[in-house]
């Protein structure tokens, strides 16, 4: 009965009170929402360090530093070191391949003096000590490139020969090696001792 008494004035202003109501709802959730959304956005958002934290960041990551370099130095020392002995090993054994190979000559030559003791024939140990130069020449030239030089009738040459006298001669046009006091030797294309020599020069 009291609906039916309402005018239409009363109706209006129920209906504005509604829409009055619904709107702050709206407005009340929208407000909600926008706040919700500042608050996510604000705890996406990396927080600026402080002064305190940025020091003990970099005293942690200057204390690293130091002992990366402290651990490479040491590395390097040690590195230093090592190399230092590899060196003074392969120094010290250097000739030690050589020495080794030497070993047969050296016992064949304790077999040629023992043999030497009871020898009736002169010509036999003679023979067995060229045997043991050829074998020892002929090693040290195919292993190690050691080869002899100086022969009579060559062409002195000072930096090669080292003359030890000079005799003038008829005939000769240029200075000749005469004779040989000590052969020369070369390690592959370097001298290694002169030839000692007796030289020729022409007569004037």
């Amino acid at each position: 009965m009291a609906e039916e008494n309402q005018t239409p004035e009363t109706e209006e202003k129920v209906e504005n009170q509604e829409a009055e109501v619904k709107a702050e709802e709206a407005a009340q959730a929208e407000n909600a929402e926008a706040e919700n959304v500042e608050a996510e956005n604000a705890a996406e958002e990396p927080k600026e360090p402080t002064l305190e934290e940025k020091y003990a960041a970099l005293e942690k990551e200057n204390a690293e530093l130091k002992d990366q370099l402290l651990r490479r130095a040491a590395d390097f020392d040690n590195y230093r070191k090592r190399m230092i002995k590899e060196k003074a090993e392969t120094a010290e054994y250097a000739n030690s391949n050589l020495l080794a190979d030497l070993l047969d000559s050296l016992d064949n030559f304790d077999r040629t003096v023992d043999a030497a003791a009871t020898a009736t024939d002169p010509k036999a140990i003679a023979d067995g000590i060229k045997m043991i130069n050829g074998s020892l020449v002929k090693m040290l030239e195919d292993k190690y490139g050691l080869t002899a030089y100086g022969k009579e009738g060559d062409e002195f040459n000072p930096d090669e020969h080292e003359a030890i006298g000079r005799m003038e001669e008829e005939g000769v046009e240029k200075e000749t090696l005469k004779q040989i006091y000590l052969k020369g030797y070369k390690l592959k294309d370097r001298i290694i001792r002169n030839a000692k020599v007796m030289v020729s020069v022409p007569k004037v």
